[in-house]
Parts: C-alpha cells; sequence; structure tokens
C-alpha cells in the first residue's frame, strides 16, 4: 500500500477516535449536574426543615407567634379548630378528640421507637394525672408503629394512663390545613381550647416545666 493510500486511513481514524472522546466528554458533566441538582434538592429539604410559621418566623399570614423556646401561640379569637381526630385506640376501641369537648386537651404525637417521646414520657404521665381533676385530658396519636404491642409497652412502662389514637401511616396528621399550628415533627404537642381549637404547640420534647408553660395559660381562660 502506497503512503498516498495510508494517508486518508489514519486521517479517518484520527477522525473516530476525535469523535469518541468528543461523546464522552458529556458523561463527566453530565454526572456533575445530576450531583450539584441533588445537593440543590438537599438543602431544600433542610431549609424546609428549619423553618418554622407564625408572625414571627416568615409563615406569611399566620396567626401565631412561635417564641423564642420553641413554643407557637394564638390569641383567643384568632385559632382554628382541630381536625377530625377520631378512630381506633390502641386498645381497638372507637375514640374520639371531638367527645372531649368543654375541657382543655393535650394532644402529642409520639412512638414507641422515639427516643426523645421516651425522654419527655414520664412528664406526660406525671401532669396527666394531676390535672386530671382540672378539666384537662391527655390524649396520644401514636404512628409509625407498625403494630399495637410496642406502643402498648411503652405506656405500661412509663405509667401512661390516658388513651392513644392508633395512626401508624400518619394520616391524622395530614388533616390538619398548612399554615395553622399543625404537628410536622414526632413527638408533637398541641393544647386544644375548650371550644376544640388549637391554642399552642411545639415540634420538639418537653420537660414538665415547658409542658406546664403551654398548658396553664389554657387551662386559665375562662
Amino acid at each position: 500500500m502506497s503512503a498516498a493510500s495510508r494517508a486518508p486511513q489514519r486521517s479517518n481514524r484520527a477522525l473516530q477516535r476525535s469523535t469518541s472522546a468528543t461523546r464522552a466528554t458529556p458523561a463527566p458533566r453530565a454526572r456533575r449536574r445530576a450531583a450539584l441538582a441533588a445537593g440543590a434538592v438537599a438543602a431544600a429539604l433542610l431549609v424546609s426543615a428549619c423553618s418554622s410559621g407564625g408572625t414571627s418566623g416568615g409563615g406569611g399570614d399566620t396567626n401565631f407567634v412561635t417564641g423564642t423556646d420553641g413554643i407557637a401561640t394564638v390569641a383567643r379569637g384568632e385559632r382554628d379548630t382541630a381536625p377530625d381526630l377520631s378512630g381506633k385506640s390502641l386498645e381497638g376501641e372507637q375514640l374520639d378528640v371531638a367527645d372531649y369537648r368543654g375541657k382543655v386537651v393535650v394532644l402529642n404525637v409520639w412512638g414507641s421507637w422515639c427516643n426523645p417521646c421516651r425522654a419527655e414520657a414520664k412528664y406526660f404521665a406525671k401532669v396527666s394525672e394531676e390535672y386530671a381533676d382540672q378539666g384537662v385530658q391527655f390524649v396520644g396519636i401514636n404512628t409509625r408503629d407498625t403494630s399495637t404491642g410496642a406502643a402498648l409497652a411503652f405506656e405500661k412502662d412509663f405509667g401512661i394512663t390516658y388513651p392513644s389514637l392508633y395512626d401508624p401511616t400518619g394520616k391524622l396528621m395530614l388533616r390538619f390545613k398548612k399554615g395553622t399550628l399543625n404537628p410536622q415533627a414526632i413527638p408533637s404537642t398541641l393544647i386544644l381550647d375548650r371550644d376544640g381549637k388549637i391554642a399552642a404547640r411545639t415540634l420538639s420534647p418537653l420537660s414538665e416545666e415547658r409542658l406546664l408553660k403551654m398548658l396553664e395559660p389554657v387551662v386559665a381562660e375562662k
């Protein structure tokens, strides 16, 4: 083969290598773009998880204010009515929070698997007994427990005698309207006034002192 005939072949091979390299280069760029997109999504979720509602927390036109202690409150006359919270209790009996209208209701969202829930449980057991004769009713919403056995054992361990709705998939939590004092974490605690309206909320575990700080002002309302 002559040198003249070999030259076009070398040129074609060089062109093929160049084309192959050009096709391969988008892959690293695509991976980088995917990584950047994933990072942006993660950052957005982090911001969402860390944000708080209320007029003090950038929640728009909401009517609640969150204090430095993490307790959000709503003035009387501006409160939203709690949604329908009814279903089967851990014992398999029908339970409806609306039946306690006329009492102050302490609503605690918890799970037996949740370490912060375990930390606050003794305070809920204690205060629920101390305020039982003052028109206060405690009600739990047990969630993400795949069976009632672990939840019932939790109640026995901590001496909890008040009832809990069994809500393994969190459907009851989704009934709360966005922009209101809705439970957004586990544990969450809400105080319902005697008219069944949401007066206060916290999204963190409570000490006895903070639980009473939420409860006592609503009990004092006439």
